[in-house]
Parts: C-alpha cells; sequence; structure tokens
C-alpha cells in the first residue's frame, strides 16, 4: 500500500513487522463482568486463555463508563495475578510480641470458632423489656470496595441470621 503526498507516492509506512503483529487478545475467550470495586457498576472484559485470565480491560459497549475504567478498576487483573499477594495470615498471640506465619485454613478456622464462641455467649434472645430481639451486637461488619453485589448481598444475610445488627460497607462511607 502506498500513501500519496505533495511530490508523489511514497512506499508503505508500517514496516513488514509492524503489519505481521497480531493482538496477544485474538484467541482468547472474552468474558463480560462487572468492576469490584465500588456501586458504579463499570463493565469490564475478562480473556481468558487455558482457563487462566490474561487480561481484564474496560468494555467500550458499557453505557455506564464507555470503556473507561478509574485507576483501582484499571487494576482489577493484579487482584487475580500478583506474585506479591499474601498467601498466608500473620498472627499474633494474645499478649504476644511476636508474628507468626499461619495458614489460611486456619486462620479462617480460627475466625469460624471465635464467631461461633460470640454468638454462643453474647447472642440475646429478648430485651431489658421481655421484647424478643434476636440480636448479636458483639460482632460487626464493614464489608470491602473489592466485594462486588453478590458477595455482600451473602455476607449481609449470612451475618444478619448471626444476629449481627452493625453492618456497613465501605462504598457507602
Amino acid at each position: 500500500m502506498a500513501i500519496r503526498n505533495y511530490v508523489g507516492f511514497i512506499p508503505n509506512p508500517i514496516s513488514k513487522r509492524s503489519q505481521a503483529l497480531r493482538s496477544r487478545l485474538g484467541d482468547a475467550q472474552r468474558h463480560i463482568s462487572v468492576c469490584p470495586f465500588c456501586a458504579v457498576g463499570c463493565s469490564q472484559q475478562v480473556f481468558v486463555r487455558d482457563g487462566r485470565v490474561i487480561d481484564i480491560e474496560g468494555n467500550p459497549d458499557s453505557p455506564i463508563s464507555a470503556g473507561h475504567l478509574c485507576p483501582k478498576g484499571a487494576s482489577t487483573y493484579q487482584l487475580l495475578n500478583n506474585p506479591n499477594r499474601p498467601t498466608k495470615v500473620l498472627y499474633r498471640a494474645p499478649g504476644g510480641t511476636d508474628w507468626e506465619e499461619r495458614p489460611l485454613d486456619w486462620a479462617m478456622e480460627r475466625i469460624a470458632q471465635r464467631v461461633k464462641d460470640a454468638r454462643d455467649s453474647d447472642f440475646q434472645l429478648h430485651d431489658a423489656s421481655g421484647t424478643r430481639v434476636n440480636r448479636l451486637e458483639t460482632i460487626a461488619s464493614i464489608g470491602g470496595a473489592t466485594l462486588d453485589n453478590e458477595e455482600n448481598y451473602l455476607i449481609a444475610k449470612l451475618l444478619r441470621n448471626l444476629g449481627v445488627v452493625h453492618i456497613t460497607n465501605q462504598a457507602r462511607i
């Protein structure tokens, strides 16, 4: 392909190497998702190859954001694929001064047991006047901005069923 300029035709300005380049996303499956950071609901394109997410971008077909993402939304890929993401928890025993690494399964079991113990000991069936209240006021929850609407719904549902009354979300603050 030649381009015409004032003096005549000039050779193709695109090199053979550039002509041979193809998108790294060309053979990937494209899935539509929603940004997990806030309640705006910006649409994202999630590209998957061989069962692994290889890229996340704004969706240009979105009526909300037209493919634009805020800095947090643009970094969504790092939530999933980050070599620096912790895979263990740090634990400091009551009265202790040193942190210890513990497996995530240990931490989840410990949290579940502590929640059960708090509910067993602090659950209020009735208030001082005898009115049935079914509440637990010694546990509170504040959801994070990286949770999507479905996760927030399930967390709130779980906590309400435990009787927790102090429930909020970072997206509302």
